[in-house]
């Protein structure tokens, strides 16, 4: 394969500004010219009652889920500002979904009991299911998923279903970009792009809040559409996409690689 597939192209990336560096990085080494264009940003929630109330009684649950590696910061960070010691999670059975929330950690510290091979909701649930030795091991679970203001319920759902105890609560939430020059990202997407990222669902429907549409189709006529993963496609198809490229495995490498390999053909 050519090394720089994407020399002459430019790539634009949702992603949050903080955590737009690695994926930049990677489409900058095929050769990509990269515009960061954030459409959420990511921070604390408007209040912790619910966080604190749990970490207040961890050693009342059996699971703890983290979706994501922002879902592991702020609860960690939370858990910092209260004085409390990580070693409290140590009695406590950790699943991570995806290998970079489980990098992120060990980094930290946190045992990793479980990374489900499939990081859709289906596939954690199959993943837990086995580790506990079957469907009826579910019963009677407390389970802690700690994570964005809005997510899908899918995984909380099958595990109230199977008997588990489950309680979510929102450890940070993602939120239009407060200084956001809308002329600008008009801009941008009129002409300059090539091809356009979205690392989660939250990204493409704020970019859909700032043009106030329902369907980006409209809006980005003729750029490439590339998406993470199943559920972040799936948003994209809600609001009017064709999704072009979307890789097997659902990490930024892949997603790189796989916008990479789209146009080597």
């Amino acid at each position: 394969m050519n090394q720089t597939p994407l020399k002459g192209r430019t790539i634009i990336v949702t992603r949050a500004a903080s955590q737009a560096a690695d994926l930049t990085a990677l489409l900058e080494g095929y050769g990509a010219k990269v515009i960061v264009c954030p459409t959420i940003e990511i921070r604390e929630p408007d209040n912790h009652h619910r966080l604190d109330e749990a970490l207040n009684h961890l050693y009342g649950y059996d699971w703890l889920i983290f979706t994501s590696t922002n879902g592991v910061e702020f609860f960690l960070k939370r858990l910092t500002d209260r004085e409390l010691p990580v070693s409290d999670l140590d009695e406590i059975k950790v699943c991570a979904i995806g290998q970079r929330t489980a990098d992120k950690l060990h980094d930290a510290h946190v045992h990793v009991d479980l990374v489900p091979s499939q990081s859709t909701a289906e596939g954690v649930f199959a993943a837990l299911t086995e580790f506990v030795g079957g469907n009826e091991h579910l019963r009677g679970l407390n389970v802690l998923v700690p994570r964005a203001a809005v997510g899908r319920d899918h995984l909380p759902k099958a595990l109230e279903e199977a008997g588990a105890r489950v309680d979510v609560v929102t450890t940070y939430q993602t939120v239009l970009p407060e200084n956001l020059d809308r002329g600008k990202l008009g801009a941008m997407l009129a002409g300059s792009g090539d091809c356009i990222a979205f690392t989660s669902p939250s990204t493409i429907k704020n970019l859909a809040k700032l043009f106030d549409t329902h369907d980006l189709g409209k809006t980005l006529p003729g750029m490439v559409v590339a998406c993470i993963g199943s559920v972040t496609a799936a948003a994209a198809a809600e609001y009017g996409l064709r999704v072009d490229i979307q890789p097997e495995r659902f990490t930024t490498a892949d997603l790189a690689q796989a916008i990479a390999t789209y146009y080597s053909k």
